[in-house]
C-alpha cells in the first residue's frame, strides 16, 4: 500500500487521481490550499487525508510532504501566469526532492516539449526540465485536449444556443481525454514505478474532428448543434496564450498513440468522447441561467 501525496486534490485532474488511488486501496494526501472546501470534504468522505498546502509557502509542502512514498504533481498558469507555474513548479520538485520522496509524477501536457509556441505549454516544460535534474524517479505524463472542458464555460454557453462553437475547422483532428482517464492512468504509473520511472508519456483516450464533436454532443444532449469556428483574433481578443493553443492544434494538432494507449494499457478504461458525453446530465447543463433566460 502506498502513500501517496496528491497535489490540486480538488481540481479535476487531481481529484481523479486521488479517487482512482483510494479505489486501488492506497492511502491519499489531499493537498489543497482550502482544505474546508466542498470538495476537500467529499474526499475526506472517500478517505483522504486532507491537509493543507501552497505552493508559495515551501513550509506547508514540507509538513505534507514528509513520510509520503510519491507525489502526484499537478500545476497551472490560469489565475495566475505562466511564470509563476514555472516557479511553484520548481519549488513542489524540490519539496519532494527534499522529502526523499520514491517517485514523482508530473501531469504536463501532451507537445509541452516540443517547440510549440504556447506560453503555458512552454511554462510546463520547463518544470519538467527542472524535475529531470532530480535524485528522485520521475514520470511525465501529458495529457491531450480536456474532454470536461466542453461541458463548461463559453462551450457550454454556446451550446445552449445550439452551437458548438470552437476555433478549429470542423476536419481537423484533435486527441482529447477526460479527467477520469487522466487519474486512472496517473494511479497505473504510480503503482507501477519501475515500469515506468524516467518515462515521458503523451496520452490521449479519443480522437475527433470539431465537426464529429458536434454531432456527439447533439445525440447525447438530445437537440441540434452544429459545429462554428470562432475566428483566432476573437480568440486573442481575450487570451493570447489559448490563441496560440488552437492555432498550434489546427496547424500541427496533438498526435497521440490513443490506439497504442488503448491496446498497452487496458486497465485504464479508456473513454471515447461519445462515452464522456452520455455521461454527463445535459439537461442540468443546458438549463437556461439568470443571465440568458
Amino acid at each position: 500500500m502506498l502513500t501517496v501525496a496528491v497535489t490540486g486534490a480538488t481540481g479535476s485532474q487531481g481529484r481523479a487521481t486521488a479517487r482512482a488511488l483510494l479505489a486501488a486501496g492506497h492511502r491519499v494526501r489531499a493537498l489543497t490550499r482550502r482544505p474546508d472546501a466542498p470538495a476537500a470534504d467529499a474526499l475526506r468522505g472517500l478517505g483522504a487525508d486532507v491537509r493543507h498546502a501552497d505552493f508559495d509557502d515551501r513550509a506547508s509542502l514540507d509538513a505534507a510532504l514528509s513520510g509520503a512514498d510519491s507525489l502526484f504533481a499537478v500545476t497551472t498558469p490560469f489565475g495566475t501566469s505562466t511564470a509563476t507555474e514555472t516557479r511553484q513548479g520548481k519549488t513542489l520538485v524540490d519539496a519532494a526532492e527534499a522529502a526523499r520522496l520514491g517517485h514523482i509524477v508530473l501531469t504536463s501536457a501532451a507537445h509541452a516539449d516540443r517547440d510549440t509556441a504556447v506560453p503555458h505549454y512552454e511554462s510546463k516544460h520547463l518544470v519538467e526540465q527542472h524535475l529531470r535534474t532530480t535524485d528522485v524517479p520521475w514520470t511525465v505524463i501529458a495529457p491531450a485536449a480536456f474532454m470536461d472542458n466542453y461541458g463548461s464555460g463559453w462551450t457550454l454557453d454556446g451550446l445552449r444556443d445550439n452551437t458548438f462553437a470552437w476555433p478549429m475547422p470542423a476536419d481537423r483532428p484533435l486527441t482529447l481525454i477526460p479527467a477520469a482517464d487522466i487519474g486512472a492512468f496517473a494511479a497505473l504509473v504510480l503503482q507501477r514505478r519501475d515500469e515506468f520511472a524516467g518515462r515521458r508519456i503523451d496520452i490521449a483516450s479519443d480522437e475527433r474532428t470539431p465537426g464529429q464533436i458536434a454531432e456527439i454532443l447533439a445525440a447525447a444532449a438530445g437537440r441540434p448543434i452544429v459545429h462554428q469556428e470562432v475566428p483566432l483574433a476573437h480568440v486573442r481578443s481575450r487570451s493570447a496564450d489559448l490563441a496560440a493553443m488552437f492555432a498550434y492544434f489546427t496547424a500541427v494538432g496533438l498526435d497521440v498513440d490513443v490506439a497504442g494507449l488503448r491496446r498497452d494499457y487496458p486497465e485504464v478504461g479508456w473513454h471515447s468522447f461519445a462515452d464522456w458525453a452520455a455521461d454527463q446530465d445535459w439537461p442540468a447543463l443546458l438549463a437556461p441561467t439568470p443571465a440568458n433566460r
